[in-house]
């Protein structure tokens, strides 16, 4: 091993054997296990044809009967909910040592965007080479969208970070009735969009469904933590009846992701039946809190938690490549059959594929994933006597971490929806890709300026 990878091990060898009594390992578990799970579900729906240039289909389009494992695989609202008890043992911890909404935006993002802005630099850099050594250009822009295909869910999920500190404030006051409230409007606008045909209003999907999720999550951090599982066991089977009902029997596609050719999906835009899953995925996560928890004591389990945590954002950007990767060295040059879709030596071909994308990725996060690893917790943010106290040139920086996140966001969404053409210098819109590097950079002056003004002031 080298000493890079010893390095690598020992940290979170100590990392495992310092965790604090207090921290919840469930909540860690079950954010590596959901992004695990989509990992290994996109590996397994990639379909690599070489024929005529090598491009990717999906393979729920010719295998319906693997459409409802998709119920198992499309695990993104229990990463919400994750998010969402983070999220709000962050923010009460951060609130009670007087830190501003600003200092938490900054420094709960840091570790979301360096990985991120790495991935998308080289993803540039890399495209704009190949272009310039005489690739297919036609070739070099499949592979850019395929790989970005993850920034939808980053996206989404700044989106509702971004949403975070007024979403809890309002959970403090109206607790229940805030998410339950968001599930009427999620299937209110369902109703006018599948059922009125009302245009656009669905959209808005794209954000309440994931923030619904967190806002549960709200919940279960501040009043769920000791739910026996009784009742979320009875709710679970409820929900599941409730979604056989919606899927097999009422309007919603079986399939939790999208299928290409089909006209309706259940993730573009979320619809209320993804929704639901969440919901029974949430009762499922308390059913099975306990024995999980006394599992996660061990120190084996618990190592393992926690070095896929220290790489879990990076083991999502780069999935994708690593499989764009793995296409192009083994269909692209014809050492990989690529039998009938659904087939028995198709279905088993799947095993030494999921070894080569998996080969590929080790070797993508022992290069980029150190730069999520060693990211440190930023600056807790402002403390005691609020913005009162904020020098007027702070008061300007915190003022520009709104609209920067937003300049991020839009940058991501822009990139996550621009298909697989030729949107020319490096592949990536030259809009949206300078719209993410502007505010990425503002937050990273923002953040710098914060963490100094703190400092100054603890001096």
């Amino acid at each position: 091993m080298t000493s890079r990878g010893q390095t690598f091990g020992g940290g979170v060898r100590r990392a495992a054997r310092n965790t604090p009594a207090s921290r919840d390992r469930y909540v860690d578990f079950l954010r590596a296990l959901a992004i695990l799970l989509v990992v290994v579900g996109h590996w397994l729906a990639v379909v690599i044809v070489s024929s005529n240039g090598m491009t990717g289909e999906n393979a729920l389009a010719e295998l319906a009967w693997a459409r409802p494992m998709t119920w198992l695989f499309q695990v993104m609202p229990v990463f919400f909910l994750v998010g969402g008890y983070s999220n709000a043992a962050s923010l009460a911890s951060h609130q009670c040592k007087g830190g501003d909404s600003a200092g938490w935006l900054l420094g709960r993002t840091d570790r979301l965007l360096r990985p991120t802005s790495a991935f998308l630099a080289l993803l540039w850099a890399s495209a704009l080479a190949a272009g310039l050594a005489g690739a297919d250009r036609d070739l070099i822009a499949v592979g850019v969208w395929a790989a970005s295909i993850p920034l939808w869910f980053l996206a989404a999920y700044l989106g509702v970070v971004l949403c975070a500190p007024a979403m809890y404030a309002l959970h403090r006051r109206a607790g229940t009735v805030v998410p339950v409230l968001l599930i009427g409007v999620v299937l209110l606008l369902d109703v006018l969009r599948l059922g009125a045909g009302v245009p656009l209003v669905g959209d808005l999907n794209y954000l309440l469904v994931w923030l619904t999720m967190h806002q549960v999550g709200f919940l279960w951090r501040d009043r769920w933590t000791g739910t026996g599982p009784l009742v979320p066991g009875g709710v679970a089977v409820a929900g599941l009846g409730l979604l056989v009902t919606l899927t097999v029997f009422g309007p919603y596609p079986v399939s939790m992701v999208d299928v290409p050719g089909e006209d309706l999906g259940n993730a573009s835009p979320p619809t209320f039946v993804l929704l639901l899953l969440g919901l029974v995925q949430t009762a499922v996560v308390l059913v099975l809190a306990r024995p999980a928890r006394r599992m996660l004591r061990r120190i084996g389990p618990w190592t393992v938690v926690v070095a896929v945590n220290s790489v879990v954002l990076s083991l999502f950007l780069w999935h994708m490549l690593a499989a764009v990767l793995a296409g192009a060295l083994l269909h692209g040059t014809g050492l990989f059959p690529e039998p009938a879709v659904g087939s028995p030596q198709w279905l088993l071909f799947r095993i030494p594929w999921l070894l080569a994308v998996s080969a590929v990725m080790a070797v993508l996060l022992a290069v980029f994933g150190r730069i999520e690893a060693r990211t440190t917790p930023s600056s807790a943010g402002w403390r005691a006597g609020g913005l009162r106290e904020l020098p007027p040139g702070q008061v300007l920086w915190n003022a520009v971490t709104w609209p920067a996140l937003l300049a991020v966001i839009l940058g991501l969404v822009w990139v996550a929806l621009a298909g697989p053409e030729d949107h020319g210098v490096g592949m990536l819109p030259t809009a949206a890709f300078a719209s993410y590097v502007a505010g990425a950079t503002v937050l990273r002056l923002a953040r710098r300026r914060h963490a100094g003004a703190e400092q100054r002031r603890a001096e």
